[in-house]
């Protein structure tokens, strides 16, 4: 059976306007954008990056914004919002659930909605901002899961070559925190991703020990998906990792750095080191950060590190893009000189760079 789902008093369509990227970005920081352009369908989506394409203007694509550094100085050409919404759902008892997702629909929606409906898969992922849409570019993870591992297909425009393309999970080449999308940036606008989903009460097998441990359980056993998902939210707002507007620690990308891959001999002493393959291992880039001299809280008055989680670099209210962008280099050029590993952001930075 084949279900439809739109969310009332859904607006489609397509308004166009001025605004500043400071009121689309987690962060909330960001210059002005020349023209605003809100999508409210597929079809508006498609047609305001083609309409801008054809004419030769920049175009920049947003969803969430919880994973974007904008220059202060703003934006040319082009802004589109994707504020598409609805799902398609498939399912039946042998192959679980499928479920097509509109770009634009808020990540933690869906991940509340498959914990609700008894779809597996997801539950770890609960309190991610920013949209659905986002999730597959830079291969979406936390708490051991990863949207990867349920993934069937993505739904794209094709930039390039003016048509919609439609790629097989296969065919994203997905890695740790990247995909295809993500090395060809800018070229794949995502209209829709499709996940296979099982069934059932109890949420995958459990691989992260942290999570394992506020659990009670051993890493992979399983836990009721809805307790994994409550336990996950009480971890993130822990660390400042779920929005709150009254919250500074949350005005952020989420975590600035990604955890750096090195040769085996190169993971300094006490470090953690997770193998990846069979010459590598990733090591933590908190832990990195926090040995090389840079504790929570380290910055000034507008922006600092969070005073709860050492890899989020926090907007404190009157903070500007390149006041972040200064403590980034401080901490990455702090880091490379005491272990020799350069760390890499995780965020998009757009007009901006380290």
């Amino acid at each position: 059976m084949t279900t439809s789902e739109h969310p009332s008093g859904h607006h489609s369509g397509r308004d166009s306007g001025q605004g500043t990227l400071a009121d689309l970005t987690t962060l909330r920081l960001g210059g002005p954008a020349e023209e605003l352009v809100v999508a409210g369908d597929e079809a508006a989506l498609v047609e305001a990056v083609r309409e801008a394409d054809e004419a030769g203007r920049p175009v920049l694509v947003v969803g969430g914004g919880s994973n974007l550094v904008v220059a202060d100085e703003g934006v040319p050409g082009r802004v589109v919002v994707v504020r598409s919404r609805g799902l398609q759902v498939e399912s039946d008892l042998c192959g679980g659930a499928y479920v097509e997702v509109a770009a634009g629909e808020p990540w933690d929606d869906l991940v509340a909605s498959a914990v609700s409906r008894g779809w597996i898969g997801l539950e770890a992922l609960s309190g991610i901002p920013g949209t659905t849409g986002a999730t597959p570019i830079q291969n979406v993870g936390a708490y051991g899961q990863e949207v990867s591992q349920t993934l069937a297909r993505v739904r794209t425009w094709d930039r390039e070559r003016g048509t919609v393309r439609t790629f097989a999970a296969a065919d994203c080449g997905f890695g740790y925190r990247t995909s295809r999308f993500k090395a060809e940036p800018g070229r794949f606008v995502v209209l829709s991703t499709t996940f296979q989903l099982g069934l059932g009460d109890l949420g995958t097998p459990v691989r992260y020990a942290e999570l394992a441990r506020a659990l009670g359980v051993e890493v992979g056993e399983r836990a009721s998906s809805a307790e994994v998902r409550r336990v996950v939210l009480e971890l993130r707002r822990g660390k400042g990792m779920v929005l709150d507007p009254d919250d500074h620690d949350t005005w952020s990308t989420g975590s600035f750095f990604t955890n750096p891959v090195v040769p085996a001999d190169q993971v300094p002493d006490g470090a953690p080191a997770w193998p990846v393959g069979e010459a590598e291992h990733k090591t933590s880039a908190a832990w990195l950060i926090e040995h090389a001299g840079f504790g929570k809280g380290h910055g000034g008055d507008g922006v600092r590190v969070s005073s709860r989680h050492t890899l989020a670099l926090t907007n404190r209210g009157g903070g500007s893009t390149a006041e972040l962008l200064a403590l980034a280099r401080e901490i990455r050029d702090g880091v490379r000189a005491r272990f020799g590993i350069t760390l890499e952001p995780e965020p998009v930075l757009v007009g901006c760079g380290l």
